[in-house]
């Protein structure tokens, strides 16, 4: 469950630069409709999620939201608002996605966001997780093989994405963009014409959250200095608009102030660098939702700044009004609409149900048939139990920051890489990026599926043993601390597996951190060799681990997904394991 504020909802960021009556009343005026969403990683199914609403004569409640089908069925009742629409999506839209798309390479997303019927896709970082050759796949189609698994699976003429794949500031070795940076929707005809131009950015800190295999070759520059410069090229090709479709966000404490006072995260040094002339920035990657008036906050910038949230359960409205005279935008509003759908029983036994107080809508029929033809070819391998739990298993992180899901984990790596033909592992280290979803039961407890699993770890990657003296695996856990995407008091924690303890002190000085490193109650020992298991992501330096590139490696593992199911079948009835493998001092 997760709320919005009621801005979010049903209210509106409004604003002019002119009178009301003469923004509307003239017939000089052209009004179009942009129908934003972003991070929707895949998730084609309903995802048994729930948003808590303000209701006209109660407080509220929870309502379910999500699913492609009923996505698709809300961007259509939009476009039908107004014949002048473009939709777009701030990046994210596969990669880290559930069994239904991830089984079949995200081919279904694909599928079924061409069945929406959308312009422009801003790349994100996830776009980047099988490598940009996979990715260009998604865009041109075609069953060429660049990943373990086998494509066209079940299309055999996989035709790629009917929309355009946006990336500006994400350039090849030949200093071309690996896609096109902008494009360019008309409306209207003669004098009553009006273009929107759209940039599409992936972030700079990219690199630092993929795998660099995946990234190899690339060059992702400047957000704002990127957008900056496309600006006067759109301009002079007769832009009247321009939109900034940016996988990059914000945060906000929920309030209904549209000058979104709270707002913080990296898009705020980036909108503040931004060129004045841009009118829209929609934005993504944090997964939160909200719609800022961000010219109150500093009137240099008079940018609309949207967010939908995440896995499609809300779609921003955005509304501009043009003047086909001066060719410039003279009013611009938003407003997140839910995505509601049929109701579900949570995994509390707790019956969430629609409000009449927000529309319903229907699964749209084409995209259903897709999901179904796809969930249908999967059920078999999603619906296999694996084992059984006493109670969910979480990876919400603690004071520690380890987690309970994170330290399953790393024992079930740990078992799958202990003996000598396997590597002969002491050690397994796993990353909280890498963990996506809860492993939920019953109260009382029972029976988890493979799809619970695929879901909690859906990224494929494979585990890798190496050999570290005591002083650079010291080095390694050090690098959870003051990294690009980190802050002292948010470090990025490595889960531990069941032996291996140490205490960290965010008060030390940089590299002088960690300390009581023991493995089984013995101390580590600086210029002794130990036998480190992590996944094929972190192996090559992802989330900024680059001393695990240090490692020599000693051998290659399965699948971390079918080591955590392996690990499930041996030792089920599982309870979750304690967190209290890592002490944290300050």
């Amino acid at each position: 469950m997760f709320k919005a504020s009621r801005i979010l909802l049903a209210l509106s960021a409004f604003f002019m630069a002119g009178s009301a009556s003469s923004a509307f009343a003239d017939a000089g005026n052209v009004d179009v409709k942009i129908i934003a969403f972003n991070d929707l990683h895949g998730h084609l199914e309903p995802p048994r999620l729930s948003l808590f609403v303000p209701g006209k004569n109660s407080v509220g409640n929870y309502v379910p939201v999500g699913g492609a089908a009923y996505l698709a069925s809300a961007i259509k009742s939009l476009k039908q608002a107004n014949p002048n629409h473009v939709v777009v999506s701030a990046g994210d839209m596969i990669g880290a996605s559930p069994l239904v798309s991830a089984l079949f390479l995200d081919e279904p997303t694909i599928e079924a966001v061409n069945a929406f019927g959308i312009d422009f896709n801003a790349v994100g970082n996830h776009e980047f997780d099988k490598g940009s050759a996979e990715l260009l796949r998604m865009q041109n189609g075609g069953c060429a093989k660049f990943t373990q698994r086998e494509p066209c699976a079940l299309n055999k003429q996989f035709a790629g994405a009917n929309f355009g794949f946006l990336a500006a500031n994400t350039f090849k070795p030949d200093g071309k963009t690996l896609f096109p940076a902008t494009g360019i929707k008309s409306f209207g005809s003669g004098a009553q014409q009006v273009k929107i131009g759209f940039i599409g950015l992936t972030l700079k800190n990219t690199p630092h959250i993929v795998t660099p295999a995946g990234v190899a070759g690339l060059r992702f520059a400047d957000e704002a200095k990127t957008a900056n410069a496309l600006v006067p090229q759109l301009k002079a090709r007769g832009a009247d608009a321009i939109v900034v479709v940016i996988h990059e966000g914000g945060i906000t404490n929920g309030s209904n102030d549209e000058s979104c006072p709270s707002l913080t995260g990296d898009i705020v040094p980036i909108l503040e660098q931004l060129a004045p002339a841009i009118d829209v920035v929609v934005s993504g990657h944090t997964h939160r939702s909200y719609i800022c008036d961000y010219g109150k906050r500093n009137p240099a910038k008079p940018f609309l700044l949207t967010s939908a949230g995440q896995y499609g359960t809300l779609l921003t409205d955005i509304n501009l009004s043009i003047d086909t005279r001066t060719h410039k935008v003279i009013s611009k509003s938003a407003s997140n609409v839910i995505v509601q759908g049929d109701g579900f029983v949570n995994n509390a036994g707790v019956t969430i149900k629609p409000s009449a107080d927000y529309p319903r809508f229907t699964k749209d029929r084409e995209v259903d048939v897709i999901i179904t033809r796809y969930a249908d070819a999967a059920a078999s391998l999603t619906n296999r139990i694996v084992g059984r739990l006493t109670t969910s298993i979480s990876r919400r992180q603690v004071a520690s920051g380890e987690s309970p899901l994170g330290n399953l984990i790393a024992d079930a790596q740990l078992a799958a890489t202990q003996s000598t033909e396997h590597g002969g592992a002491q050690i397994a280290l796993m990353n909280p990026g890498g963990i996506r979803a809860d492993l939920h039961v019953p109260n009382g407890g029972g029976e988890i599926s493979y799809g619970q699993i695929f879901s909690a770890q859906p990224f494929g990657n494979n585990l890798v043993v190496k050999s570290f003296s005591g002083a650079q695996l010291r080095g390694v856990l050090e690098q959870q601390f003051k990294r690009l995407s980190n802050s002292d008091d948010s470090p990025r924690i490595l889960f531990p597996s069941a032996g291996f303890t140490y205490s960290y002190d965010l008060h030390k000085p940089s590299g002088a951190r960690i300390s009581g490193m023991r493995l089984h109650g013995a101390p580590i020992i600086d210029k002794q060799i130990y036998r480190v298991t992590m996944n094929s992501y972190l192996a090559n330096g992802g989330d900024q681990f680059s001393l695990f590139n240090q490692g020599a490696q000693l051998s290659g593992g399965e699948m971390d997904v079918d080591a955590l199911e392996a690990y499930l079948r041996s030792q089920s009835p599982i309870t979750p394991p304690a967190t209290n493998r890592i002490t944290r001092i300050n």
